[in-house]
């Protein structure tokens, strides 16, 4: 049953709209009413490209076309992942890398009701959640005071809300401040990540439960490497990746 606050929210929906009209924000036109999300337009959310399955069970990124026996994935040839495997929602291309710069760089947490329809949206994503504790990659708390917040840990509350029995561990520390790794290659990137992330203090873990690192994108999956780590180095047995994007 809908809560108070949202049904005050959907009645009055249409003042705000007139007041502060929803633009897209990919191409800045007006979202009408008629839109299935608040801040993407119908033209531009068609170019979404969700990772349906068949996909990369490392990485998650799709395969496209006809899979006909077994496939090397190149997008994570290089990994050798600790965890077992991982999950995708979407491509980190047009909109899709326009709503994760949104979230990421400019404080776009409006848009998190869209991310969370998009998910719901995908069932194989959905039941890929359910039952885990969700671990979401952290921030060095200088880069956290810089920024003001966690995008994976919104992401992990955000997902928490829709994946029945899911719930949110806030477990891990960044244990050093690490340069960004956007302007890394793939070998140095790797180096950056290494042993920057541990256990935050008095957390106890159960070696039987499923944990999912949660994180806004992946790219050569180095940051979600070095937590997964972490978590093995804590007695997890069951390890998992899901991200937003992946580009």
């Amino acid at each position: 049953m809908p809560h108070f606050a949202e049904l005050m929210s959907n009645q009055f929906q249409p003042i705000v709209d007139l007041v502060f009209p929803r633009t897209c924000v990919q191409c800045q036109v007006k979202v009408n009413e008629l839109a299935n999300y608040q801040f993407l337009c119908p033209d531009c959310s068609k170019e979404i490209h969700f990772a349906h399955p068949p996909a990369c069970t490392t990485c998650g990124y799709p395969y496209f076309g006809v899979l006909t026996g077994p496939r090397k994935c190149p997008h994570c040839a290089e990994l050798e992942p600790v965890f077992d495997q991982g999950k995708t929602l979407f491509l980190a291309k047009g909109p899709g890398r326009t709503l994760l710069h949104e979230l990421k760089y400019r404080k776009g947490l409006y848009i998190l009701g869209d991310l969370s329809l998009m998910a719901q949206n995908q069932n194989h994503f959905i039941r890929y959640l359910k039952g885990a504790r969700l671990v979401p990659v952290p921030l060095h708390k200088d880069k956290l005071r810089e920024r003001g917040y966690n995008q994976s840990l919104y992401l992990a509350q955000t997902l928490a809300q829709i994946a029945p029995g899911a719930s949110v561990l806030d477990c891990l520390i960044r244990t050093r401040f690490t340069c960004t790794q956007t302007r890394l290659d793939r070998k140095d990137r790797f180096q950056n990540m290494k042993n920057a992330f541990a256990l935050a203090p008095r957390i106890s873990l159960n070696p039987k439960q499923t944990y999912i690192l949660i994180d806004d994108v992946f790219t050569t999956g180095s940051t979600l490497n070095a937590c997964a780590e972490a978590l093995s180095l804590a007695g997890v047995k069951h390890i998992k990746v899901a991200t937003l994007g992946h580009g």
